[in-house]
């Protein structure tokens, strides 16, 4: 008999999972999603960018998984005539300050083996990919591609339903029981057993780990990010991505400006803390999200080692002006009437530790028959069929 696997969560690494499992005929798949359709969240609420593999340390997960999984999504769309657009990225380092950073960089991207990567000094062969752009030095990677993640899960949906399995829309997974081996699992309209559980549950995934008595570190910190939309007149400011040197002390990439799959340019995301795991904006505010995030062990340290970007962040997030200046540095011709309005905010399911330390990698927890996706944030959706390969090669046993 074929083993029944359930998975909780339809975004696109839950959908991948999914669509892996029921083609490969390894089990009878069910997804749990608790919206009226997938990708909802993370996956719908993102700048639609295919990384190429350029921050992640050399050997990680999040390098292993991001270069494999670009294939596998140029391949799936070209598949389903999806739209693929090698637009290319271009990593600017605005002043001399940041040319140690950007050499860190370049080395770890010839580390995972990102193609076709070149250094640029010269400010005529950087205009010539970015004419407005300004910096002293840039790292181009011209296979950096966008896409529609949403639009691609809906089709790996469609294509698991076709492989014979069942997406529960509108089931939020209340409960989940161990017993004898297997996993009872509970949603307010049903109560279904299976042999596996895996949960791709996003900024839940804290919330249904503590379900089976996992340990409830790394807890969900959620990050909201926020776009403007530049002008339709001034698309011509950008050909592609212009992106910023990171920080390497701080997780996020900071104010970017991103050519969509559609051709609109939006300016960001930042990176400010949400006051709810689903708080799209200032307004949407959980006294219960809020409070357990700051009595989390970690709070403390945290916000005594980023107490400084923090009121950045939140300056940034509130007064326009100031988002403008972070964007200026990068397109001087910019007006800050350029930025029209903010778009659709996304959350970011950020993992964080007891003592404060924010999760890089992508981490995953095994409690006998369930498998626990507990950190999965950017770039998740790039490799979302690879983390699939590897949770079912690792966690499931199943040669792959």
């Amino acid at each position: 008999m074929a083993e029944r696997i359930g998975i909780i969560g339809g975004g696109i690494v839950g959908i991948a999972l999914a669509l892996a499992l029921s083609q490969r005929e390894l089990g009878e798949v069910t997804v749990y999603e608790k919206e009226a359709r997938v990708a909802v969240h993370q996956t719908g609420h993102n700048s639609g960018v295919v990384h190429a593999g350029l921050y992640y340390p050399e050997g990680s997960l999040k390098a292993r998984l991001c270069t494999a999984g670009r294939l596998s999504m140029k391949a799936f769309c070209e598949e389903k005539g999806l739209p693929y657009r090698e637009v290319g990225k271009l990593v600017v380092a605005v002043d001399d300050s940041e040319l140690g950073a950007l050499a860190d960089i370049e080395k770890r991207s010839l580390g995972n083996g990102v193609p076709d990567l070149v250094r640029i000094e010269d400010q005529g062969k950087l205009r010539e990919i970015e004419p407005h752009v300004a910096g002293v030095a840039a790292l181009h990677s011209p296979r950096t591609a966008v896409v529609d993640y949403a639009a691609i899960t809906e089709a790996m949906a469609q294509d698991v339903r076709s492989a014979g399995g069942r997406i529960l829309l509108g089931q939020e997974v209340t409960a989940m029981r161990l017993e004898g081996g297997k996993v009872r699992v509970i949603t307010p309209v049903s109560d279904e057993v299976y042999d596996r559980v895996i949960a791709c549950a996003g900024l839940q995934s804290d919330i249904v780990a503590k379900m089976v008595g996992a340990d409830p570190s790394p807890k969900i910190l959620p990050f909201r990010g926020e776009y403007w939309a530049l002008s339709s007149e001034r698309n011509d400011l950008v050909n592609g991505m212009i992106y910023p040197v990171p920080d390497p002390a701080f997780p996020f990439l900071g104010v970017h400006f991103t050519r969509g799959v559609y051709d609109d340019i939006h300016v960001g995301p930042n990176a400010v803390p949400a006051l709810a795991r689903e708080g799209y904006g200032w307004g949407k505010i959980s006294v219960k999200d809020t409070l357990e995030s700051l009595r989390w062990p970690g709070a403390g340290p945290m916000a005594k080692q980023y107490w400084k970007m923090g009121v950045d962040v939140i300056a940034e997030s509130l007064l326009k002006p100031i988002y403008y200046s972070r964007a200026k540095r990068f397109v001087p011709e910019l007006k800050m009437s350029d930025l029209t309005v903010k778009t659709a905010a996304g959350v970011r399911a950020q993992a964080w530790g007891r003592d404060g330390a924010l999760v890089d990698d992508f981490a995953v927890d095994q409690m006998g028959p369930v498998t626990l996706l507990r950190n999965a944030p950017s770039p998740a959706a790039t490799s979302s069929m690879s983390i699939a390969e590897y949770l079912i090669k690792n966690y499931l046993d199943v040669k792959v």
